[in-house]
Parts: structure tokens; C-alpha cells; sequence
């Protein structure tokens, strides 16, 4: 399996210096947070780029992922939380067009720096907005945003998480019936799976060929915390043996932004646990 790492754990740090932190923990490939304070768009010119570009090159690190889930750099404040809005399905049409607007920057990035897919997520529901309407301007800025991402080459993975629009694997699936398969897939969070107590095995089955990206995290309790894993309730080994049996061979990314406080740690350990854990399901094969 080949596991990397996401930079939006590094928020207290340059994307540069998360980069290299990563490269050093033993990763093979890096997720990129495309927002603030690493790669928001409005603020990443050309050069800024080809000099990441440069690093990745000469760490050896592969982009697994452009990670456009957030938008914390729209408001012009620190990173402290998730912040999903304005969303591809936002009912302000000024605020769902920038979000369109900035997807479409971001697989631009991913073409650059030769990120096979980018991240996304369909936002919140917004109060005054009845979900299936929201589910419509979702699908309608999806359909604007699919000629460019066919065009650059890069794909989609949408990421279903608890308390979003789309917030279950059946949800995604649905959606992803009624998109281009070419350009459109998941984006599977196994920890999110978890909270909402989904059979991984029917995940695995329902989505199949359809994910393009892992993120990776351990939980405890079902609380929605992103944690180290092995230091949580999740069977991780089966979860990777399951990837490995339907045909998954891109990257996992351990996700982490709950560690702002000590990511390069963080990173270490975790890699020593996923790497034991595979010596481990190795030892089952014989």
C-alpha cells in the first residue's frame, strides 16, 4: 500500500517546510491542502508552483491529492476549523460561483504540480434551503465543473463526511449515478465511515472502482476526532486488506489536522504503526 500524508496538519507551518517534514517522516506521496496557509488559490502564482513543484521532485514525494475540501482562506482568518462554505452547493449565486470558480483553480494546480485528483466536498446544508433543492445546485455546479476537470485531465473525488449535504457512502453513490465516471469518484474517508457505523465491507463493494483517493485516521467512541491510528477502535489491517481486494492500488493519506500542535510527530508515528500493521496482514498471507 502506499501511504502519504496531508500538509493539513502542517498549518502552523510553510507548505514547504510540511513537504520536507513529510519526506522525512518515509512517505511516498503528500497530499496538498489547497487553502490557507499552504495553497490558496488566489494567493499561489506560477512561480510558487514550479518551486513546489522543484521540492516534490527532489524529495521524491508524489502528489497523491489536492485537497480543496476547505475555504478557510475566503475569510481571511487563521485555520482553527474545517470551514466548508462557501459550498458548490451554496444557494447564493455569487458564493457558489466562487467556490466553482476556485475548483476549477485547484485542478488547474493538480495539472501543474501532476496531482492525479483533487479533493472536494458538497458543503453544509444552509439553513432556509430545503436539502433536495441544495442537492440539485450541487449537481448543477458539479456538471460546470466537469468539462474542465475532463479537459486538465484530473480527476474529482468527492468526500462524504457526517453533518454535510452529502453525508454517507449511499448518499455519494447515488450522486456519483448520475455524474461522468471519467471525472467524477470518491474520495473515501475510512474514519468517517466509522462514525456512522457503515459496514466497511458494503462501502468497499458499493463504491469499488469508483474511489480515486483514501484518507486515513483512527477513532474512538465514534466521535468524530481524527486520532493517530492504532490509537482508536478502527481494525485498520482489515481496512487496508479490503482496499487491497477490490482493486485499490492509489494512495492512502493519513489525515491529521487535529495535530497542528505536533504534525511532524504525528506523521513518524503514524507511518511506524501503518508499516507494522502491514507486516502484520504479510505474516497472515504465509
Amino acid at each position: 500500500m502506499k501511504f502519504s500524508f496531508s500538509t493539513n496538519a502542517f498549518v502552523r507551518h510553510t507548505v514547504s517546510e510540511a513537504v520536507r517534514s513529510i519526506a522525512a517522516a518515509g512517505y511516498e506521496g503528500v497530499e496538498l491542502l489547497a487553502d490557507a496557509p499552504h495553497l490558496y488559490a488566489p494567493d499561489v502564482n506560477c512561480r510558487d508552483l514550479v518551486e513546489l513543484k522543484a521540492l516534490l521532485a527532489r524529495t521524491g514525494l508524489q502528489p497523491a491529492n489536492i485537497n480543496a475540501n476547505t475555504a478557510v482562506g475566503y475569510y481571511g482568518r487563521p485555520f482553527w476549523e474545517p470551514l466548508f462554505e462557501p459550498s458548490l452547493a451554496n444557494p447564493e449565486p455569487r458564493e457558489r460561483h466562487w467556490r466553482i470558480d476556485y475548483t476549477k483553480r485547484c485542478i488547474d494546480m493538480a495539472r501543474t504540480l501532476g496531482s492525479p485528483c483533487v479533493s472536494i466536498t458538497s458543503g453544509r446544508m444552509v439553513p432556509g434551503t430545503l436539502p433536495e433543492r441544495s442537492l440539485d445546485l450541487l449537481k448543477e455546479s458539479l456538471r460546470e465543473v466537469a468539462e474542465h476537470a475532463a479537459a486538465a485531465g484530473v480527476k474529482v473525488g468527492i468526500e462524504y463526511e457526517p453533518g454535510l449535504l452529502v453525508e454517507n457512502c449511499e448518499e455519494l453513490a447515488s450522486l456519483l449515478e448520475e455524474l461522468d465516471p471519467g471525472v467524477f469518484g470518491a474520495n473515501l474517508d475510512l474514519g468517517h465511515s466509522h462514525v456512522l457505523g457503515e459496514d466497511p465491507r458494503w462501502v468497499a463493494r458499493r463504491l469499488a472502482s469508483k474511489i480515486f483517493h483514501v484518507h486515513l485516521e483512527d477513532i474512538r467512541a465514534r466521535k468524530h476526532y481524527h486520532l493517530i491510528p492504532g490509537t482508536g477502535d478502527m481494525k485498520i489491517g482489515s481496512l487496508l486488506r479490503l482496499l487491497d481486494v477490490h482493486g485499490y492500488r492509489g494512495f492512502v493519506t493519513v489525515e491529521l489536522y487535529t495535530f497542528p500542535e505536533r504534525p511532524a510527530e504525528a506523521a513518524r508515528d503514524s507511518l511506524k504503526v501503518l508499516r507494522k500493521i502491514e507486516r502484520l496482514e504479510e505474516e497472515k498471507k504465509r
